[in-house]
């Protein structure tokens, strides 16, 4: 959902943590601990929930049937997800989604954000600039591998060796072997390992977007609130070899959708969740990560304020940044809400003490698992020491600044062993980031500059000018004096420098005269040892003491639990279906009656106004056409865009958002207020067809005879 998915701005600075939680120990606490009768879990396909399926709603999935629903599930790898919705390469997913790409692909003479598109013909698809997109192909337990490298006589430092050598070691021989992106995941907090191969696709075509107004109908205000009435779709079309692809899974249209109280499934890459996280983690969340988060969030949206009252030309170009900040800001208060909540901290502690009891009252797991709880309240006490350095001596707010640190990085890490890396720089990880360096997106240096101006003033802030990384990167001056002379000659929005930096290696990058790689030069050593101080004193005790924990939960439970989310392909199951609020109750789904209902009632004042082809062809539309729909489906940020679909596997939906009453689902899971928001399959028809002009589009999706249109191949640029 909106509120889970952070620009790269802010992930710069917020990404670490989220590592230390996919890597970090987990114990078996809170409502996601022990299956129960709520529709409740993120699934992993290799262990889907077929027991609770049966029991509950007399449906068991044949392989095929989750074969199917895998290999039409697409992952956006910047964040979200999507699915295979025809024989074609068409790929649906949120416009959210997609605008960072809709952004990429702008100017200031087009902003397709704000206005759209649509490609009558496929020779003017629009080629996005930098977007991959991952099918999983295959999964294979690497556990005993990864595993039998660590020996009982290393320390953690030794055995975190050990293990990242294992992982490496795996991805590269399966990249070498198989040519397909390979990622070995940690699941149950360390309890597992999974090899994941996945198809990857970098020539994916822009085909349809609707204006953001009906996209993100009701702004801001509407966001993480149900009802709702956006029509947040984005369709593009993956091509290989010149050609569309011939997508044999996908999944087929069903316009008439799920009636209420019907079985749904949703299949995306929910990013991350924490309802496995020991009492001290979230403690350290609750006091430091969103208190400090929440802080950063807001100084940054004031700065994008800044700029953006400059002029039409620069709002357009800081929109994509604010709308993902105001995003964020809304989901971290939420988050933040819950863990302050006695009730939900009572009910964690009480649940992990519970678990630590029975661990006790078995000699043998007594022995061997007990101690890493006490390691793990030790390990934190370092980190919140650590992390308030960690955070800010570092590049943050500018993706573009980002980009040149990775640059100096990249060309010392690639001569290391593989498993002696910095995270993101293993061999296996290298096309993916090499694709993401050479990217030919616009760059807007005026943005980026009073972006990283204002993180590093932020940053002299907090430690005062007497701090030695405040005065190894700004010396004596101003933060904005000492970025400006770093931006104003700077060639890095040339990819052919980039490139030549990348290729030249060490030497090159080490004698480059250019002024954002040299405040890069100054930036890159307090990283790593930041980096390093986390990983020996934090992230190496938390994973050892992790996997015993993982240990101790299969030895208890099997594998009747499902993990966290770590932005790998998910099942989630639920109902359609309403729920309390205000004192009422929520209805299982709205209409285009409701939404020009809500927009009469504020007199078409922003953001509640409708979009003016929606006014002018009112009469054409069938009023009583769902237009978004809710689900007990269980879901977290990375599914937006994920395919809702019914029993037959058939597309019904697009997950969007989450109720604000779902903002707790990243520490619990309650069904009777939590709720996945979706765009109706109807709705989306009914668009194109009636408010679009695009029946050839809808056509293609219904599976009907398709148009001249199709058979026309192009360049896919306008």
């Amino acid at each position: 959902m909106r509120g889970h998915r952070v620009p790269l701005t802010v992930t710069v600075a917020l990404s670490r943590r989220l590592v230390v939680r996919a890597l970090a120990c987990a114990v078996l606490v809170g409502w996601g601990g022990v299956p129960g009768a709520a529709d409740e879990g993120m699934w992993t396909f290799d262990n889907p929930p077929l027991k609770a399926l049966k029991e509950r709603y007399g449906f068991v999935p044949t392989q095929q049937w989750l074969d199917h629903l895998r290999l039409a599930s697409v992952r956006f790898n910047d964040g979200g997800s999507g699915a295979f919705v025809s024989p074609d390469g068409l790929v649906l997913t949120n416009h959210h989604v997609a605008s960072g790409q809709l952004q990429k692909m702008s100017s200031p003479k087009k902003d397709y954000v704000k206005d759209g598109f649509y490609a009558k013909t496929r020779a003017s698809e629009i080629k996005s600039p930098d977007l991959e997109l991952n099918v999983l192909q295959s999964m294979e337990n690497v556990t005993s591998r990864v595993q039998a490298a660590v020996k009982p006589v290393m320390d953690e430092a030794a055995a975190a060796e050990a293990r990242r050598g294992a992982i490496a070691a795996i991805e590269k021989e399966s990249l070498d072997s198989t040519s397909l992106r390979s990622d070995v995941v940690p699941l149950y907090q360390g309890g597992e390992y999974w090899l994941h191969r996945y198809k990857k696709y970098t020539d994916v075509r822009l085909v349809f977007a609707p204006e953001k107004q009906a996209a993100f109908y009701g702004g801001d205000p509407d966001n993480f609130t149900y009802p709702r009435y956006d029509l947040d779709v984005a369709i593009f079309r993956v091509y290989e070899n010149g050609a569309p692809v011939k997508s044999r899974d996908y999944l087929k249209w069903n316009t008439k959708g799920a009636a209420e109280d019907e079985l749904v499934f949703v299949s995306g890459h929910p990013g991350s969740t924490d309802r496995l996280n020991t009492v001290a983690q979230l403690e350290t969340d609750r006091d430091l990560y969103y208190p400090i988060g929440i802080k950063v969030v807001k100084r940054r949206l004031a700065a994008l304020k800044r700029y953006s009252d400059q002029g039409p030309e620069q709002a357009r170009q800081a929109e994509g940044m604010t709308f993902g900040l105001e995003n964020a800001l809304k989901a971290y208060e939420g988050e933040y809400r819950g863990l302050r909540d006695p009730q939900l901290m009572d009910k964690k502690k009480k649940e992990e003490a519970d678990f630590r009891a029975l661990v006790a009252k078995n000699a043998e797991w007594n022995a061997e698992y007990s101690g890493a709880w006490s390691a793990i309240e030790k390990a934190e006490v370092r980190h919140r020491e650590l992390f308030k350095p960690e955070r800010f001596r570092q590049i943050r707010g500018s993706g573009f600044a980002a980009l040149a640190l990775e640059i100096v990085q990249y060309v010392a890490e690639v001569k290391k062993p593989d498993a002696e890396r910095l995270p993101g720089f293993r061999e296996a990880q290298l096309p993916a980031l090499q694709f993401q360096l050479l990217s030919p997106a616009p760059v807007y240096l005026a943005l980026e500059e009073l972006l990283l101006a204002d993180a590093l003033q932020e940053s002299s802030d907090e430690f005062g000018a007497h701090d030695e990384f405040i005065t190894a990167v700004l010396g004596q001056r101003l933060a904005a004096d000492v970025v400006h002379d770093a931006f104003k000659d700077t060639k890095l929005t040339d990819v052919n420098v980039r490139k030549a930096l990348i290729e030249g290696g060490e030497s090159a990058v080490a004698n480059s005269t250019d002024s954002l790689i040299a405040l890069a030069r100054k930036v890159d050593p307090f990283v790593r040892q930041m980096h390093k101080m986390m990983e020996d004193q934090v992230e190496n005790i938390e994973t050892a003491a992790g996997e015993k924990i993982g240990r101790a939960r299969f030895a208890a439970y099997g594998r009747d639990v499902y993990p966290d989310a770590t932005f790998t392909l998910r099942l989630s199951f639920g109902t359609v279906k309403g729920y309390p609020m205000n004192g009422t109750k929520a209805p299982a789904k709205t209409t285009f009656y409701g939404l020009f209902d809500r927009a009469n009632s504020f007199d078409m004042k922003e953001p509640f106004n409708v979009p003016d082809r929606f006014q002018q062809r009112r009469r054409l539309l069938d009023l009583s056409t769902p237009l978004n729909f809710v689900s007990t489906a269980d879901i977290i940020g990375g599914n937006s865009g994920s395919p809702v679909v019914n029993r037959s596997g058939e597309f019904v939906g697009v997950i969007f958002d989450g109720n604000i009453e779902s903002l707790v689902g990243r520490f619990v899971y309650d069904d009777t207020a939590n709720r996945a928001v979706a765009v109706h399959s109807a709705a989306i028809i009914t668009a194109l067809r009636t408010l679009y002009d695009a029946p050839a589009l809808a056509n293609e999706l219904e599976g009907r005879a398709v148009p001249a249109r199709t058979a026309t191949t192009g360049t896919g640029k306008n």
